[in-house]
């Protein structure tokens, strides 16, 4: 498979994932969008080939995991699960239900394909550091994804697991900073400005690239080259746009957590639909944008 058509198939892939995660939301009519729509395409890039797993058996040892640290972002991830395979479509209906199986934020306990219960902002990292490790310990060839909030960077634990994984040269840990430069109660900028992320990272020790974070071949390149490196962690700074791709959502400052009117979800849904059907249509001739 060339890189082209392996591009325009990501492509079709994210903006299923994304279809999926409004469909979803459009159910109760209010949730966490704008965080969600922002990491459709590292999903896509993930579960679309670079992370191992096998949805008949998710509690496969042999797995990579993921730590979707800004559990906020569930719905996207309960997507691409449904869409990959861990579970039935019709289970998406539980999202925020109670005695659902799909909670706000992702729970382990509850959610097949979900390898870490997250949501507390700032812990994710030291679940991940310590999945990383058993890895090791175990000698097995795998990897433990982490994926952090810009927002969620303001923790101090952050930068404690930062340290600890750079000491420990944990070549197993990938993570992604989903840098969309807004979080629950405004702009990142504006509530605690972390300068520039990736030279944080860089003199912590860590192996960094910034990429823009809705360009799945980008992402993809960008994860090679990650596990190319086995003497450091590496970190990618996805350059993104919260709410991307949702009509009522992109562009509004309090897109973290919101309600919105069934007309307003309907029309998002009728873009999304377009855009995916654009998206398998380049994919099937073949040509890119």
């Amino acid at each position: 498979m060339n890189i082209t058509k392996e591009t325009l198939e990501l492509r079709v892939v994210a903006e299923s994932i994304r279809l999926v995660t409004l469909q979803t939301l459009a159910h109760i009519g209010f949730g966490h969008v704008g965080g969600a729509m922002s990491i459709v395409e590292t999903l896509a890039v993930l579960y679309g080939g670079e992370l191992k797993c096998d949805p008949q058996n998710p509690d496969w040892d042999a797995r990579d995991r993921l730590v979707m640290s800004k559990g906020h972002a569930g719905p996207a991830l309960y997507a691409t699960l449904s869409l990959r395979g861990f579970f039935p479509k019709e289970m998406l209906k539980e999202l925020n239900q109670g005695g659902g199986r799909l909670p706000s934020h992702c729970d382990m306990n509850k959610t097949a394909g979900v390898d870490m219960t997250t949501g507390s902002l700032g812990q994710g990292i030291s679940t991940a550091i310590g999945l990383a490790l058993g890895m090791r310990l175990n000698k097995a060839n795998n990897y433990a994804y982490l994926v952090l909030g810009d927002g969620e960077c303001n923790e101090g634990q952050v930068w404690e697991g930062a340290i600890f994984a750079a000491h420990n040269k944990l070549g197993e840990l990938i993570t992604f900073v989903d840098w969309n430069k807004q979080q629950l109660d405004g702009y990142t900028k504006d509530i605690m400005d972390m300068g520039n992320v990736e030279e944080k990272f860089r003199a912590f020790g860590w192996h960094c690239q910034t990429v823009a974070g809705h360009e799945p071949e980008k992402i993809k390149a960008a994860i090679i080259e990650a596990k190319g490196v086995k003497d450091a962690p590496s970190v990618i700074i996805l350059d993104t746009i919260k709410g991307y791709g949702c009509s009522f959502a992109q562009g509004v400052e309090a897109n973290h957590h919101m309600n919105f009117t069934k007309e307003q979800m309907e029309e998002a849904i009728d873009i999304q639909v377009k855009r995916l059907e654009a998206a398998k249509t380049s994919a099937k001739e073949g040509k890119g944008e």
